[in-house]
């Protein structure tokens, strides 16, 4: 199979299951519950073939929750509200650089506190992203 840029597999899966069901599948991810492998697929790439069922357990299942975050930068829906702004304190910097894209991306206005205080986050990439959602969510 040829793998293309995420947001053509994200809207792909969208096409062929539904916006509604690719959201629901990213917001379980963010809560680390588990989804079908095929979602898992459709927002991480090959990459994701290492966390099909029967594999062994893996230590960085943070990528989950990367890959859940970049499906909602190409399919977000206001009910992910809640596991969007959990996002923004997540242990990992990926998923908090990424949850920063989906709140400048969407003007999720109502995670403009939390992008203020990701502006302080140790992480340059966050900091940005942070700093780019500020700028998006308070410029007309």
């Amino acid at each position: 199979m040829s793998w293309g840029p995420p947001r053509a597999s994200i809207e792909a899966e969208c096409a062929r299951r539904g916006r509604a069901e690719v959201v629901a599948g990213c917001r379980a991810l963010l809560r680390g519950e588990e989804v079908d492998h095929p979602l898992v697929v459709a927002l991480g790439g090959p990459a994701a073939s290492a966390y099909a069922p029967g594999m062994p357990p893996r230590d960085d299942v943070y990528w989950l929750r990367v890959w859940a975050a970049r499906g909602l930068l190409w399919a977000y829906e206001p009910q992910a509200l809640l596991e969007l702004g959990r996002a923004t304190y997540d242990e990992h910097w990926r998923v908090r650089e990424l949850a920063m894209k989906v709140v400048a991306r969407h003007r999720v206005d109502a995670l403009l506190d939390d992008a203020v205080r990701l502006r302080e986050d140790p992480v340059p990439r966050v900091r940005a992203a942070a700093e780019r959602a500020v700028a998006t969510l308070t410029t007309a």
